[in-house]
């Protein structure tokens, strides 16, 4: 039977004792008066909630699916009605600005909020996955006029949000867009064209839709730096109520591989009115607030698919009688067969999808603590510093995360073996759903490219050298001690990645497309630096507490040698391809694989 156990203890692990929650945010006079008893009991009614109310609607979801009809979308059965009580209990609310509504916790909270949610019903968490982004949007960009009538109703949960960016000849290049903004003399915009690809567009689960949408105005510069931002309501708003229907359509939904509970629209605005958030040929900037809060948003995702596979795989593998193992107990030296856990092979299945679903929610849980002090730390200094990181660090959690997801729910379905491919086990439903994840909100190969060109070579390698410098600071702590070994591993890392990194912005110079070939290495090769610079303090966290639980602590520690010894390794491969293109390019040569792929290309046209 498919199951979902919210993962508290590991969470409270990382938060209370690995990153020290409450102390780091009460450092933030908004969030003076957290502790661990309120961090605890907003934790564990979450996972009460998704375990209870929308895990049982995963499958409901995908089965039915969602369906359009003359320009009306309807969700599955019981979606609407878990939204409702997802509203009803103050979840949208939860770390918003209590002047506009909102309950002023953490951004943290809301991270392990999400991952829950997540973890039990990705297509339906879908429908209030943007919400948050949305509101930091406004909260930043928007006039006056417009947080004060929006933001009440979008922190509420009452109005969902979506966000209009692609276009049919526009997806990563913005740049191509021809959605239209025509100023008029009361102050608003009429905007018309097509978007595709929008998630939730059109929906029976709220009255209203806020829609943010990327759009030209007439005198607008070509590209990228003449887009601006609007926002397009379903209903146009009058007084307390809504008032005549905005001139925006849903023309048809997606029939997709995975996620069916979540209407992917087809959006037509003809002439619909709107309102210009941020200031003209500047929508791109705001935009980024809401698709930063989204990239960490999916980067969680990941983690959450990844701990409902792998918790599902190991009570599979623990109950599966297949084959004698090579070390049998002596009490089942008269069994015809063992369970599957006994033998390496699955071991190892295992112990991958838990070292990379552990270490991420170490590094998600971290940035998340980074983003309360980027927003609402009143030193300045750290702000910046915090946001630094979080930037460096956000390509790395949406890239590196979701494709663990994705290759985790494999994992456990290849614990399954033949059963994991049959739809009533329910893998299966993980491992298309969690597909998407490397896709949308930038493809996994563009955060790459962001983080080397745009975070490491756009600013001279300073963001990464901050990094560098605490993980080697954390290394050096560990000179001598059980933990020498991996403080040794990691600090040479560190050191091999900042030469990479210095010796790919000097030679980018001759061979421009020298950081474009190797940009997926590269953040793998950081993200690992990361996760083992966690793994490291983990381990150090866990013994020396290890006395107050022993099992879950030698766990912890287990996994942090299976990391170390099995799962870290990766990085000589990449650091292998990369020093080969960096050698390649000093000698002047051109990878002869591009020349060829060219060619390919063009006996293919």
């Amino acid at each position: 039977m498919f199951t979902y156990q919210p993962p508290l203890k590991d969470i409270q692990f990382v938060l209370s004792d690995l990153l020290n929650a409450t102390e780091v945010l009460n450092q933030i006079p908004a969030f003076a008066e957290i502790d661990d008893g309120l961090m605890l009991q907003v934790v564990e009614e979450a996972g009460r909630f998704a375990s209870e109310v929308l895990f049982p609607l995963n499958a409901v979801g995908d089965r039915e699916g969602a369906q359009y009809a003359e320009g009306k979308v309807k969700t599955p059965t019981g979606f609407a009605a878990a939204y409702r009580q997802f509203c009803e209990a103050g979840w949208p609310a939860l770390a918003c600005d209590p002047e506009y509504g909102g309950q002023g916790l953490p951004n943290t909270l809301n991270s392990v909020l999400y991952e829950m949610l997540s973890a039990t019903n990705h297509a339906w968490t879908m429908f209030p996955g943007l919400l948050h982004g949305a509101y930091a949007c406004l909260h930043r960009h928007a006039s006056v006029e417009l947080k004060t009538r929006y933001l009440p109703k979008i922190i509420s949960g009452e109005w969902l949000a979506t966000m209009c960016l692609t276009e049919a000849n526009a997806g990563s290049d913005l740049g191509l867009l021809r959605t239209k903004a025509v100023p008029q003399p009361d102050g608003s915009y009429l905007i018309s064209g097509n978007k595709i690809f929008i998630s939730g567009g059109e929906q029976d689960m709220t009255d209203n839709i806020v829609h943010l949408v990327l759009a030209r105005l007439p005198d607008a510069p070509a590209g990228s730096k003449g887009i601006s931002l609007f926002l397009v309501p379903k209903f146009l708003p009058q007084d307390e109520a809504l008032g005549e229907r905005n001139a925006v359509q849903c023309t048809g939904i997606e029939h997709k591989m995975g996620i069916h509970g979540s209407p992917t629209c087809s959006m037509q605005f003809d002439q619909a009115r709107g309102w210009l958030v941020g200031e003209p040929n500047h929508g791109l900037a705001a935009m980024f607030v809401m698709m930063n809060a989204a990239r960490l948003a999916v980067g969680i995702n990941g983690v959450a698919i990844a701990e409902t596979s792998y918790q599902n795989s190991l009570a599979y593998a623990q109950e599966r009688l297949q084959m004698r193992a090579v070390n049998r107990p002596a009490e089942r030296k008269g069994e015809a067969a063992d369970p599957i856990i006994m033998h390496p092979a699955v071991q190892r299945l295992l112990m991958t999808q838990r070292a990379y679903l552990e270490g991420g929610r170490m590094l998600t849980y971290w940035n998340a603590l980074l983003l309360d002090n980027a927003e609402h730390h009143p030193d300045a200094a750290v702000r910046k510093s915090a946001d630094e990181q979080l930037a460096l660090m956000t390509p790395i959690i949406k890239s590196m995360l979701t494709e663990q997801g994705f290759q985790g729910a494999s994992q456990a379905l290849q614990v399954y073996g033949g059963h994991g491919y049959i739809s009533e086990t329910g893998i299966e439903q993980y491992l298309r759903d969690a597909r998407i994840t490397m896709v949308y909100e930038g493809t996994n190969e563009i955060q790459a490219v962001d983080l080397l060109m745009r975070k490491i070579i756009g600013d001279g390698g300073q963001r990464l050298e901050h990094f560098l410098e605490g993980v080697e600071t954390a290394a050096q702590q560990h000179h001598s001690g059980p933990f020498a070994h991996y403080a040794g591993t990691l600090l040479s890392l560190a050191q091999r990645i900042r030469h990479c990194a210095g010796d790919i912005a000097k030679a980018s110079a001759s061979h421009p497309e020298l950081p474009y070939t190797i940009a997926s290495e590269m953040l793998r090769l950081v993200g690992h630096c990361a996760l083992a610079w966690l793994w490291l303090r983990a381990a150090d966290t866990a013994h020396r507490n290890h006395n107050s639980d022993p099992a879950f602590h030698q766990e912890k520690l287990s996994t942090a040698d299976y990391y170390y010894s099995f799962v870290l390794p990766e990085t000589q491969q990449l650091l292998s391809v990369i020093e080969g293109c960096l050698h390649e390019a000093a000698s002047g040569k051109r990878p002869a694989y591009l020349s060829n792929a060219i060619a390919h290309a063009s006996r293919a046209s």
